[in-house]
């Protein structure tokens, strides 16, 4: 009898002393700990998954090196430095905003959390503007990838267009073509299938991007949440959670640099 009534009385309490308290655990710990299983779990699947990406880039690498050493170069490696740096930013600031929250520095919560939202969107400005000028100049997977004698009879053509349509400048135009083609030298010779390349930059950036987005989801539900404040010493679980996988997509973007834009 006694151990009935103490039941109801039990989760009566946690629901008077502790709103964020699941009726299905017994402590806010519990709870902490069953929800950072499942966030370690999740991720587990997540690196699985990239993991295979991985293992199908090495393998095409060391079939087909050429392909690689070719597609590279057309890479901006400044945007992927800029972009690397931009996510170890963010990284750091979700990290700050789950120390605020423990804290309960709830200004300071809420400007981490704008500040990983702006680099996310600030790394997939970059991303946008990366595909935008590959798009524009053909570089694509497969059978929609335009061969280089293609791209340069483009360029060539536009060019023409170009000094037809603005003739006091067209003394300059020799000069301008002459510093384009240096400055996009290219140094290896086009092998077949080079879209191949472009196929797997866009698979692998492309769901890494959707990851980004589908973080900056999460940090606006968290960042909603904050300005209600709901996150405290006592709760921050879903500040953490966030950040742990926020911690991740940027471990795969430091393994993705390297992986297309530095292949020397």
């Amino acid at each position: 009898m006694t151990a009935t009534q103490d039941a109801p009385a039990s989760h009566a309490e946690h629901g008077h002393h502790d709103p964020h308290l699941a009726h299905h655990f017994d402590t806010p710990a519990q709870q902490f700990d069953s929800g950072k299983f499942g966030i370690w779990v999740f991720l587990l699947t997540e690196i699985l998954f990239f993991s295979g990406l991985f293992c199908a880039y090495v393998v095409y690498r060391y079939l087909h090196p050429e392909i690689f050493l070719y597609g590279h170069q057309f890479l901006d490696v400044t945007w992927g430095a800029i972009n690397t740096i931009v996510l170890i930013c963010s990284s750091l600031t979700a990290a700050w905003a789950v120390r605020n929250a423990q804290l309960n520095q709830q200004g300071w919560l809420k400007i981490n959390i704008i500040l990983t939202i702006l680099c996310a969107c600030a790394f997939m400005g970059i991303k946008a503007v990366e595909y935008n000028h590959k798009i524009h100049e053909g570089l694509l997977p497969g059978k929609y990838y335009v061969a280089e004698a293609e791209r340069a009879a483009r360029h060539a053509e536009h060019a023409g267009t170009a000094a037809t349509h603005d003739a006091p400048t067209t003394h300059d135009t020799p000069v301008v073509d002459e510093i384009a083609q240096e400055a996009h030298a290219v140094h290896y010779a086009e092998p077949e299938n080079a879209g191949t390349f472009f196929g797997i930059y866009f698979c692998m950036t492309g769901l890494h991007a959707f990851h980004v987005l589908v973080g900056i989801a999460v940090f606006l539900w968290v960042l909603l949440r904050a300005f209600k404040g709901h996150f405290g010493p006592t709760y921050f679980a879903a500040v953490d959670y966030a950040a742990l996988y926020w911690h991740l997509v940027d471990l795969i973007w430091i393994y993705l640099f390297p992986l297309l834009y530095l292949i020397h």
